[in-house]
Parts: C-alpha cells; sequence; structure tokens
C-alpha cells in the first residue's frame, strides 16, 4: 500500500518550508519513525520521519524546492522490501593466478561546489572549512548531503581541503547566501527598528545576595530536585513577579488596540549556531525555581540538539537575553515584535562600590530594559527595573512574593 508523507502543518506565523536534506533516496528501505528528510523553515529545522516501514518509493520535491503545509513530498510503498543489489561477476576460474590483478574499488563521484550544497550543507562545508569538491557524494547524481560533510568532518579532519593561505596584498572574499532563519532574523530586527519607538533605560545590580544563596543552598537544591541553581531562574523569578505588578511592560500592541496578558509567557534568548532563538516558558508566575531551571536545562538541551520544535518558540509576552554569557559589559537589546519589551542581562563583574560609607567589592551586573515607548512610560519602564534590581538584592523578597 502507498503511503503519502506530507509536510508537517506549519503555524499561520511559518508561510512556508524549503527541503534541506534528503537522509534517504528512492528505493532505499525505510522504519518507522526514521527520520527522512529535513525541512528548514524561518525559524527551526524540522524532521519529517516515516509513518511505516517500508521502502521509499517517489521523491516528489529536491532539495531547495519550497513546499507547503501537508504538500506530499515522498510516496512510501509500506511493508514492501529493498531490492538486494546485484551480485558483482566472479572471475572466470580459467584464468592463470598469475595474471590476477588486485582489483580497487572504483572512488564514489566527487561531490560538486558551494553552490550545489543545500542550505545546511553549505552550513557545515562554511563552518568546517571543507572543500565540498573534495568529498565523495552519496546523494542524487552525486550531490554531496549534509551527511557527508559532517562524516567526512568526523572520519578524517586531517584529510580535510587546506584552506588556502592569502598571497601577500591579497583581498580575499567569500560570499554565502543567509540560510533562512538569518534571513527572518534580520527581516525581524527591520521590522523591531522601523515600527516601534524603542528606547531603553540601565540600572546596575548588587548580586552578593544571590551568589551568597547559590552558595549556601546550590548544593541541597540540585540534590533535592536534579538541577543546578544558576543565576538566570533569580531573573525569571523576578521578572514574573515585576510583570504582575507593571502589567503595561507585558502588553502588547494590535493596531490600535493594546493587549494586556493575564500570565506572564517569558522568553529566554538561546544562541546556537543557526542564530538566535528564543523558546517560551509558559505560565512562570506558576513555577518554582526548580520550574524554570528544569525547563531553561530542556530547552538548552533542544537547541544543542536541534530538537527545538515551532511550538517550543511560538509566543512569549517578554523577553529576557543574557549577553553576559559571551563578555558583554553593556547593550541595549531590541525588543521582539509583537512584544513590547525586552530586559538584557550582562556579565557579572567585581566593581568597587560605597555601601553604608565603606568602599567594598561586589558582584556588579548592568542590567537594560528596551521598551516600547507607545504604550509603556519612561516612568513604568524604570519602576520595572527597580522592581527587578530590589528583588535580586533581597531575594527573599521573591521567595515571599512580595
Amino acid at each position: 500500500m502507498s503511503i503519502e508523507v506530507k509536510v508537517p502543518v506549519l503555524p499561520e506565523s511559518v508561510s512556508d518550508a524549503t527541503i534541506a536534506t534528503w537522509h534517504k533516496q528512492a528505493g532505499d528501505a525505510v522504519r518507522r519513525d526514521e527520520n527522512l528528510v529535513d525541512l528548514e523553515t524561518d525559524k527551526v529545522v524540522l524532521e519529517v520521519p516515516s509513518p511505516v516501514d517500508g521502502v521509499l518509493k517517489e521523491i516528489r520535491h529536491q532539495v531547495g524546492d519550497t513546499v507547503n503545509s501537508e504538500q506530499i513530498i515522498a510516496i512510501i510503498e509500506a511493508g514492501a522490501t529493498a531490492a538486494a543489489p546485484a551480485a558483482a561477476p566472479v572471475a572466470a576460474e580459467a584464468a592463470p593466478k598469475a595474471a590476477a590483478v588486485t582489483a580497487v574499488a572504483a572512488p564514489k563521484p566527487a561531490g560538486k561546489g558551494m553552490q550545489d550544497l543545500s542550505p545546511a550543507g553549505l552550513r557545515v562545508a562554511t563552518e568546517q572549512k571543507i572543500d565540498p569538491s573534495g568529498v565523495a557524494g552519496t546523494g542524487r547524481d552525486g550531490r554531496v548531503t549534509k551527511e557527508d560533510l559532517v562524516n567526512y568532518s568526523k572520519a578524517a579532519p586531517a584529510a580535510a581541503a587546506p584552506v588556502a593561505r592569502p598571497t601577500p596584498g591579497a583581498r580575499p572574499e567569500e560570499r554565502v547566501p543567509m540560510t533562512r532563519m538569518r534571513a527572518k532574523i534580520a527581516e525581524r530586527l527591520m521590522q523591531s527598528k522601523n515600527s516601534i519607538a524603542m528606547l531603553t533605560s540601565f540600572n546596575e545590580v548588587n548580586l552578593a545576595e544571590v551568589v551568597k544563596m547559590r552558595k549556601s543552598l546550590g548544593e541541597p537544591f540540585q540534590k533535592s530536585h536534579g538541577v543546578k541553581l544558576g543565576f538566570m531562574s533569580f531573573f525569571v523569578k523576578a521578572t514574573a513577579e515585576a510583570l504582575k505588578r507593571h502589567p503595561v511592560v507585558n502588553a502588547s500592541v494590535d493596531g490600535n488596540d493594546v493587549i494586556y496578558h493575564g500570565y506572564q509567557d517569558i522568553s529566554i534568548a538561546v544562541s546556537t549556531d543557526k542564530g538566535l532563538v528564543t523558546p517560551v516558558l509558559r505560565n512562570v508566575q506558576d513555577m518554582s525555581f526548580a520550574d524554570i531551571e528544569q525547563g531553561i536545562a530542556d530547552y538548552a538541551k533542544k537547541a544543542r540538539d536541534g530538537k527545538l520544535s515551532l511550538d517550543d518558540l511560538q509566543g512569549g509576552t517578554f523577553t529576557i537575553t543574557n549577553g553576559g554569557t559571551f563578555g558583554s559589559l553593556l547593550s541595549t537589546p531590541i525588543v521582539n515584535p509583537p512584544q513590547s519589551a525586552i530586559l538584557g542581562m550582562h556579565t557579572i563583574k567585581e566593581r568597587a562600590i560605597v555601601e553604608n560609607g565603606q568602599v567594598i567589592a561586589a558582584p556588579m551586573m548592568y542590567i537594560a530594559i528596551s521598551y516600547d515607548h507607545r504604550i509603556i512610560d519612561g516612568k513604568d519602564a524604570v519602576l520595572f527595573l527597580v522592581d527587578i534590581k530590589d528583588q535580586l538584592e533581597n531575594p527573599q523578597r521573591m521567595l515571599l512574593g512580595i
């Protein structure tokens, strides 16, 4: 029986997808739930598994094709068995042994150039500095697939084609097309810049009490909940409490209307090798510190493994981004539409401050809030930031919800 393989149902915010990599070719045996093809969208790379055991009978769309929700991309013959490869001819026994020649396996056809790679393959070749013309391709017509490049890099990294060193006076350039995700990020950043009256306010936080709490309670917390107590859960919890008291910061603009959200779905900016993504912790107002840390850990693992789904990235009423992970001391984060505000965390630096008339060293962090000035006044933004500062400098407040 013939089974249709369709593009998964895409949400309204994702109009279409691009065939990135076929992991099977027509005539190959497939197993139920085995990944057949990668589809690249504006936000994530989707895997399309085989619905049944059988043989991939037909591929209807090739790498680089644009496909839409529920469009048929392949046909599988359920329960079929792949044809066995033809046996190699046996040399005639009469041939004299002295004349025998040791056979050398013919090399696979060499791959093609950068322009022939899929978007996923192009990323691997660029990041690993691999010349695809020197890689044996297993795809259709000798095409080099992403898996060919990954396997080549793992099996013989030393054998990768050397990158030519520029000669004195040379001015080398390389033109690489944007991935769909990078293009979408660029589009959204320009949308934010051009459609939002954006302003940024700053403050600084003394994290001495948070550091002390993590040192004293970190070990029992991990033993009890199976996850480490990090800085991010303090910021997420403080943000959720502050959003309750400053609901306009949690609102969004829809035409001439302001939508006030009675819940806190907080997007956490995560950097991946494909670009910045913002998976959403939902109903943070009801989450404990352990729930928040576990949610962040789960998203981090899914991001590393390329397993984030579209549902993970949908929605969000407010965003937190942590440039301090990379050493940023101060920045002006950009609002993620249709949200109206974003909190920027930065690196922790031990600096001299004055406390009770004494100069002491303290772990300090600059924090920033960028906001849509169309609906959020400067007063609201500043008070929101001060609220977060007060909670972090007195973390027992957020434990008591005050």
